[in-house]
């Protein structure tokens, strides 16, 4: 009999186990939105100022939804990539003015002011932004034309005669 026993109280210490993740799971509390959350990102030429006001997860770049300005959905998913990981987009409603350099530069800009707003509104997900390399600002710019030169490095053609 005491056999029985010593199975049923491990069974007991398994269901007692099982259970205490589910309640650490639990314990995780999203805070509500309050006020305005306003961040900045650039990546080569382009500015992104974004601001997230408290709201159901429309995102306006422009004026224009996010399916308008960006139809790729490549950059779609850019702008759209802090919350896929952090899943809070339903909190917000994202207000995004971007200008200069091209659609990918813009895109990945206004990826970088996500996250930094994001980083404001809850410093809990600072560490998982990081680790996705979402706050890392890639400072890659084109370098400058030089003069005598036909680009910032390449040289006229050598001719020998």
């Amino acid at each position: 009999m005491t056999a029985t026993t010593v199975i049923k109280s491990n069974q007991q210490e398994d269901t007692l186990q099982a259970q205490e993740p589910q309640e650490q799971q639990q314990a995780v509390v999203v805070p509500p939105p309050q006020g305005e959350y306003r961040a900045t990102g650039r990546r080569k030429t382009a500015t992104a100022r974004v601001r997230l006001v408290p709201g159901t997860g429309k995102i306006t770049i422009n004026g224009r939804p996010l399916e308008d300005y960006f139809p790729k959905l490549y950059h779609q998913l850019t702008v759209t990539r802090a919350f896929q990981i952090v899943g809070r987009r339903e909190l917000f409603d994202v207000i995004i003015r971007v200008d200069g350099g091209g659609l990918t530069g813009q895109a990945e800009a206004c990826q970088l002011g996500v996250a930094r707003a994001l980083k404001l509104y809850d410093r809990a997900i600072y560490r998982t932004l990081r680790e996705n390399k979402l706050l890392t600002q890639d400072a890659r710019k084109k370098e400058r034309k030089k003069y005598g030169l036909h680009g910032a490095r390449r040289g006229t053609q050598f001719s020998k005669r």
